[in-house]
């Protein structure tokens, strides 16, 4: 497949794609966390500049449909910490254990999200990411290494483990913050080599291509919990704060 980084149309918050219905922008949120004032925010723009509707998309981004004057959806979300690096819009897509620090018995990967997304916008030459480019953070549940990003990070009994493409290898840090500069150095090797590929997948060889770059050898993962587990529903009773959250 020949193609050109100008073909990769995915939208953003300032470079809108135009839908059936209009200009429609996605707004990254990693982790799919955002403040009250974030929210609020969202919806002005969603109220006052476009469809007054919200769109969840599967990673956890949100969607602003039928935009009517998008200097002034940029202008609110840029005021309210929403684009923290606008050239880096893009590719802040990093989805994490939605659960993570609030229920059950596994390390809060939310840390962790903040670090990555530092991190990504810190560097100029992560910006050339393609839009699609996914990255993970799964607190050991296996709820988002199942997705199969690009990039992840796994919790083990050993630590934080490294994964590509969605799957597992030898590269594992007990410290967080080594963990997190894993996975921006696999992100910069794959901009490296790329050529035109969108996804890891893409590669000539897959995975194994940025593994190799990286000096990375894939093992065994840990099995895929036989059924599923399926995600709670209703009222979840958050751990230290004696506070309750809702899930649907």
């Amino acid at each position: 497949m020949t193609r050109s980084s100008a073909d990769d149309a995915c939208p953003g918050a300032l470079r809108l794609h135009e839908a059936a219905d209009g200009a429609l922008a996605r707004i990254r949120l990693p982790g799919g966390m955002l403040s009250s004032a974030q929210l609020a925010a969202l919806a002005e723009a969603a109220g006052d500049h476009g469809a007054p509707i919200l769109e969840l998309t599967s990673r956890g981004n949100v969607q602003l449909r039928s935009v009517r004057d998008a200097n002034a959806v940029g202008a609110l979300l840029s005021e309210a910490g929403l684009l923290p690096s606008p050239r880096h819009e893009r590719v802040r897509n990093i989805v994490a254990s939605p659960l993570s620090g609030r229920a059950g018995e596994f390390p809060d990967a939310r840390p962790l999200v903040s670090a990555l997304d530092r991190g990504l916008t810190a560097a100029a030459t992560l910006a050339e990411l393609p839009g699609r480019f996914l990255f993970s953070l799964d607190d050991g549940r296996g709820d988002m290494a199942a997705m199969g990003a690009d990039i992840g990070l796994r919790h083990d009994q050993k630590g934080w483990r490294l994964l590509l493409g969605g799957r597992t290898t030898s590269v594992c840090d007990g410290d967080a913050v080594d963990a997190v500069e894993r996975m921006l150095t696999a992100a910069r090797k794959f901009v490296e080599i790329r050529g035109n590929a969108w996804r890891v997948a893409e590669l000539p060889e897959g995975a194994g291509t940025l593994a190799r770059a990286i000096d990375a050898v894939f093992i065994d993962g840990p099995p895929d919990p036989t059924p599923a587990p399926r995600a709670p529903v209703g009222w979840i009773e958050q751990l230290r704060t004696g506070e309750s959250r809702v899930s649907w």
